[in-house]
C-alpha cells in the first residue's frame, strides 16, 4: 500500500485573547509574531501556529489530562538550564526535568489556557539514576 507524503504544517489554537497568547509564546519560548491582515500566527522550533480569535459560544479549555491531543513537545539542548530561564519567568511547571529514559530528558510546563508543553533534551550523557 502507498501512502502520500504528509508534512506537518501547522497547530491551531483558538483563545479569547489572541495578542496574550502570541505574546506568551515570544516572550516565553522566543516564538516569532507573525501579523498578517485578519490573522496572527506564530513561528517555534520550524513550524507554525495559528491564533484564532475564541467566539463566545465555543466549550471553555479541558482539564487535563483528557483524552485526545495531550501535548506539543518541543526539543531543547540544556533542558536543566532551560528550565532555570523558565521558572526565572514564573512558568508553571507540571513535572520538574526527569530523565524518562537512558538519554532522553524531559520536563511540562504550562501555557496559557492549560496547554501542556514538553520540552525534552536527547542526549547520552542523560542516564538513569
Amino acid at each position: 500500500m502507498s501512502y502520500p507524503n504528509y508534512t506537518w504544517d501547522h497547530v491551531h489554537i483558538r483563545t479569547p485573547d489572541v495578542e496574550a497568547m502570541a505574546q506568551w509564546f515570544s516572550d516565553i519560548l522566543g516564538a516569532e509574531i507573525v501579523r498578517g491582515p485578519a490573522r496572527t500566527d506564530i513561528k517555534l522550533g520550524g513550524g507554525v501556529i495559528f491564533l484564532a480569535e475564541a467566539p463566545s459560544s465555543v466549550n471553555p479549555p479541558p482539564v487535563t489530562p483528557y483524552q485526545g491531543l495531550d501535548h506539543i513537545g518541543l526539543s531543547v539542548k540544556d533542558i536543566d538550564a532551560v528550565a532555570v530561564t523558565l521558572k526565572a519567568k514564573s512558568v508553571e511547571f507540571t513535572k520538574e526535568p526527569t530523565t524518562i529514559r537512558p538519554g532522553v530528558r524531559v520536563c511540562f510546563i504550562r501555557g496559557p489556557l492549560g496547554i501542556s508543553i514538553e520540552l525534552l533534551d536527547r542526549d547520552a550523557k542523560y542516564q538513569m539514576a
